[in-house]
């Protein structure tokens, strides 16, 4: 029997160091972590690889259930594919285990509030965006691409598909810039 960590943050900025730490303390001989949003599986190739080697009598364990993730589907699905491989999932802030049947139940309602607090969150990040647009105070996202280039390079005769080789974007996002111009 392993006990297998998984820490995450959402940000590159934010730190894992606290969850590593009270994953250690707990015992985990193998920690996998990563910095990606919880809003969906997508891009967590961390989580993908803890699940694909837990083995019958493994225990996933998380500091808090929305490490795991922030949609009660996923969580729950999560928690299904790691019992299916014959696993357990301890969550230890509250301390709450799929080894007895209560802790289903547990972490089912903790999954809805995790989804839930994600949806205020999301919720306070678009008025927070309503009223810093209404200040004059917001001018939208960092642009991600180089529209001048873009521009130039098509002046010069490139293609949208070699232009978003260059750039290492899709043909859309050049198509999208040349139509602005």
């Amino acid at each position: 029997m392993a006990r297998i960590g998984y820490a995450r943050v959402s940000t590159l900025d934010q730190d894992l160091d606290g969850q590593v730490a009270r994953l250690k303390a707990e015992g985990c001989g193998v920690i996998r972590s990563e910095k990606v949003s919880g809003g969906s599986r997508d891009g967590r190739a961390e989580l993908a690889t803890v699940l694909e080697f837990l083995r019958p009598g493994d225990e996933l364990m998380v500091t808090r259930l929305d490490r795991l993730g922030r949609d009660t589907r996923d969580v729950l699905n999560l928690i299904h594919e790691a019992e299916q491989r014959g696993a357990h999932v301890t969550v230890l802030d509250p301390h709450v285990s799929t080894r007895g049947e209560m802790g289903h139940v547990v972490l089912t309602v903790l999954g809805m509030v995790a989804q839930m607090e994600r949806r205020f969150i999301k919720e306070r990040q678009r008025e927070g965006i309503e009223r810093a647009k209404g200040s004059g105070a917001y001018a939208g996202g960092k642009r991600r691409l180089d529209r001048d280039r873009i521009k130039a390079m098509a002046s010069a005769g490139s293609g949208a598909a070699a232009i978003a080789g260059v750039l290492g974007c899709s043909r859309m996002q050049v198509y999208r810039v040349l139509r602005e111009a």
